[in-house]
């Protein structure tokens, strides 16, 4: 991945506010992909493309040694200030989940709780996470599904949003346990993937979701910032959320909605 998109993939990151995003949409689905990979006390563990660092946290609460690492020093910043305030420690590492900084087989578990996803090269990212861990060591993924909320939600933005790198690939393909499965190839045994679901009951309307990630999910910001000066668009991709929304509330009272994505776990071989 080119310096070119490296700085404007951090730049998205870190417009709007993805740990607000990470605590009070998702604030629980860390420590289930802690659980899932059966983190323990004592284990090297690396989160890579940690954001402001939902696994990591939740990995270092268990009494693992842990490094979360991400592109954006932003959001890595934040995730210090969550873990100073939950009592965690761990360290902070700004890296590339394309080329990790990190020796061969140095991590018992390497996580990522939908943010592997966001690299454009997949092969890339999985080689590297494949290096990392140490023979008989866990990978463990958390990733949105294409049929979920959050891939139909990409499938509505990608006719405002910009090309996407050469040789990218849709996020949510990690969502599939197929996809997954061929980019880590032989190299790994006992995978176990599980559709799950996350409860999303924050917002009273489908108005409400739409300004909350208009304000604070870069992808949303990206693809809204390129569409500004077109009010057509930008009416039209407004609707076009608040009708995905609209159409995946499960509840009574106010908007609730259950988001899925895929939990995977595997031992490197």
């Amino acid at each position: 991945m080119g310096d070119t998109v490296k700085d404007a993939h951090r730049a998205m990151w870190a417009s709007g506010d993805y740990p607000s995003v990470a605590s009070e949409i998702i604030p629980d689905m860390g420590a289930v992909l802690v659980r899932a990979a059966g983190v323990r006390p004592g284990q090297r563990v690396l989160d890579v493309a940690a954001g402001s660092g939902n696994a990591a946290i939740a990995a270092a609460l268990e009494g693992a040694d842990v490094v979360a690492s991400d592109l954006t020093p932003e959001l890595l910043r934040a995730g210090e200030k969550e873990a100073v305030r939950r009592g965690a420690e761990l360290a902070w590492r700004e890296a590339d989940v394309e080329a990790l900084p990190f020796g061969d087989g140095e991590f018992d578990a390497v996580l990522s709780c939908v943010g592997i996803m966001f690299a454009p090269h997949h092969r890339a990212s999985a080689d590297e996470v494949v290096r990392v861990c140490r023979e008989g060591g866990t990978i463990g993924l958390a990733n949105w599904t294409p049929e979920g909320f959050i891939g139909q939600m990409f499938g509505v933005m990608k006719p405002y949003a910009p090309p996407p790198p050469e040789g990218a690939q849709p996020p949510p393909l990690w969502g599939r346990p197929e996809h997954v499965q061929e980019l880590f190839g032989d190299r790994v045994t006992d995978v176990r993937a599980e559709r799950r679901t996350v409860r999303v009951d924050r917002f009273g309307k489908p108005e409400e979701f739409r300004d909350y990630f208009k304000t604070r999910y870069g992808p949303t910001i990206a693809v809204y910032r390129r569409i500004a000066d077109d009010p057509e668009k930008v009416a039209a991709l407004d609707t076009a959320l608040v009708e995905l929304a609209r159409g995946q509330d499960v509840g009574t009272s106010g908007l609730v909605m259950e988001w899925e994505y895929l939990l995977l776990t595997a031992r490197k071989r």
